[in-house]
């Protein structure tokens, strides 16, 4: 799970594993598989950072 900032300020956790895609304007809209939507304030290349941390902490180690 990877941490995220709603607007108001509330921490949350989503699984990066289901996140379908992310949008930026401005606010950044995160949607996922489940056709749930989650807007947060981090920017994106924080989340994708995020993710690859993740990734890496639970042995998922992908060459782009």
């Amino acid at each position: 799970m990877i941490q995220v900032t709603r607007l108001d300020g509330k921490i949350y956790w989503i699984n990066p594993h289901q996140i379908e895609s992310m949008e930026e304007n401005p606010d950044l809209t995160i949607s996922l598989l489940s056709g749930k939507k989650v807007v947060v304030r981090e920017k994106p290349d924080e989340i994708i950072d995020r993710i690859v941390k993740y990734r890496r902490k639970i042995g998922i180690n992908q060459e782009l």
